[in-house]
């Protein structure tokens, strides 16, 4: 892979921390043959909860000795930084969580504790950028035509450090191209990524079309469904996504009518917002909320940024006084309270995913409608 004199400067610092990120990059360029590094103009990592990385992730973090040099967030935590009491987080996890956050403060991320880091900065189309985090990935590649590979939260760091990354997969505009479309009836998209996760191909780039346009929250789940039970990085739907007239209509092709998803319990809690949920996503759980003109009868509980939670304060008051909760830098995924439960109901693809496989509760799966009317069951 060829290096310029700047990176061969870098790969030969005396920093340990530059040295080690560029080696961690020229390891990635190799394996899918890049033939260079290219700017990018902002980093997410992932990965950042205690609960998932422990001690030796701990450890690691508070090693790096540089600053990064792009635009830097992070994703969520395993706790509500402010109502973690609230959340049943105990001491010890409280404080190892905050040393976390503090050794990337050092490092100069943003502890934005979200997900959906494209609420908070707007990225462009064509724009080269290195996320971790699949939901924000498939996100930004598909909806925004944003350019990123499927990075790790230490292959996204190196590239927050460096402010390069190998320039190969999704970065490539041919690479980005179709090659089997879906024709889907009205199908509810979270259900409808989950399935697709699981039958598409390794290689499978699905161009959708559908009946009816559909909302970017809607997108937000199809697409957070699909990477999170596969590999899919991109997907493109017709007459709506930014690059969708930009290959040949694959001639490969298959048609959904309904998906089935046989996931079903009792749930002692019901969650939103895996993806972070959006201002419009809580303006439709209040109206619901209002429909029914009572507080739950179920702990409801729902997650957002603290952006999104700071700009729409009044919003998140009304719901909470039907006694749901509001919760931020954290969601269910990655937080260790959910364990505490026997049965969650979710209407995300994502977290029917992996809910049963990190956490190791039994899952109940609905649309947002569905599981705003258990709560009062």
């Amino acid at each position: 892979m060829y290096l310029t004199k700047e990176e061969e400067k870098l790969l030969n610092s005396d920093n340990e921390t530059i040295s080690k990120s560029m080696e961690i990059l020229l390891a990635l360029g190799r394996i899918y043959q890049a033939e260079k590094l290219i700017q990018i103009s902002s980093a997410h990592i992932s990965g950042i909860s205690y609960q998932n990385i422990g001690e030796t992730g701990l450890e690691w973090l508070e090693s790096l000795n540089a600053k990064v040099v792009v635009k830097t967030t992070v994703n969520p935590a395993g706790m509500d930084l402010m109502r973690w009491k609230e959340m049943r987080i105990n001491k010890e996890f409280y404080t190892k969580q905050m040393k976390i956050i503090r050794a990337l403060e050092k490092i100069g991320a943003e502890i934005s504790l979200t997900c959906t880091p494209y609420y908070l900065h707007k990225i462009r189309f064509g724009m080269h950028i290195a996320w971790a985090e699949s939901s924000a990935i498939i996100y930004a590649n598909s909806i925004v035509g944003a350019r990123t590979n499927r990075e790790s939260g230490i292959s996204a760091i190196a590239s927050a450090i460096i402010g390069k990354t190998p320039y190969y997969g999704l970065h490539i505009g041919e690479n980005r191209a179709p090659n089997i479309l879906i024709k889907v009836k009205d199908v509810n998209p979270s259900a409808l990524g989950f399935y697709l996760g699981n039958i598409l191909k390794f290689d499978q780039i699905p161009i959708f079309r559908f009946k009816r346009r559909l909302s970017d929250d809607e997108l937000k789940l199809l697409g957070a469904g699909l990477a999170a039970t596969g590999n899919t990085a991109i997907f493109h739907v017709e007459n709506q996504t930014p690059e969708w007239n930009d290959f040949e209509m694959p001639k490969e092709k298959i048609e959904i009518d309904r998906v089935e998803i046989e996931y079903r319990c009792e749930p002692d809690l019901i969650v939103l917002g895996c993806p972070h949920l959006s201002k419009e996503e809580l303006v439709q759980v209040l109206g619901l909320l209002q429909k029914e003109n009572k507080k739950v009868k179920r702990d409801l509980w729902l997650f957002t940024s603290r952006e999104v939670a700071n700009k729409n304060k009044e919003l998140i008051e009304k719901i909470e006084s039907f006694n749901a909760k509001v919760f931020c830098d954290t969601c269910m995924v990655v937080s260790p309270v959910t364990e505490e439960y026997e049965c969650i109901m979710v209407n995300s693809g994502k977290a029917l995913t992996y809910l049963p496989k990190l956490r190791g509760v039994n899952v109940s799966f609905g649309n947002l409608e569905e599981c705003v009317k258990a709560a009062f069951q």
